[in-house]
């Protein structure tokens, strides 16, 4: 059964720091790209960062310089580091991995209180 299972969303305070972590199945992991969008209300799902299999990175602009996408292969996992987090970061997250067709996780809440 093919499936991603985001955790480490919650609440914090501007300025703080968070961990999101994406357990993925290694069928759909080895190999693959995988990444990281959000979601906030209103608004349209958007790229946060995303990461080849061989570690090659990708950022929208408006996270660079603050979050940190690794991935640790041996434990088909992808991290998301967050720090310096603003209000404007609340949103739902969620995982992907590429697949050929993209795979979705459920989603973990993040919300940054100011």
């Amino acid at each position: 059964q093919v499936q991603l299972v985001e955790s480490g969303g919650g609440l914090v305070q501007a300025g703080g720091s968070k961990r999101l972590s994406c357990a993925a199945s290694r069928s759909i992991f080895a190999g693959n790209a995988m990444g990281w969008y959000r979601q906030a209300p209103g608004k349209q799902r958007e790229l946060v960062a995303d990461i080849t299999w061989g570690g090659r990175t990708n950022y929208a602009d408006s996270v660079k310089g603050r979050f940190t996408i690794s991935r640790d292969n041996g434990k088909a996992t992808v991290y998301l580091q967050m720090t310096s987090l603003k209000p404007e970061d609340t949103a739902v997250y969620y995982c992907v991995a590429r697949a050929g067709n993209d795979y979705w996780g459920q989603g973990t809440q993040v919300t940054v209180s100011s």
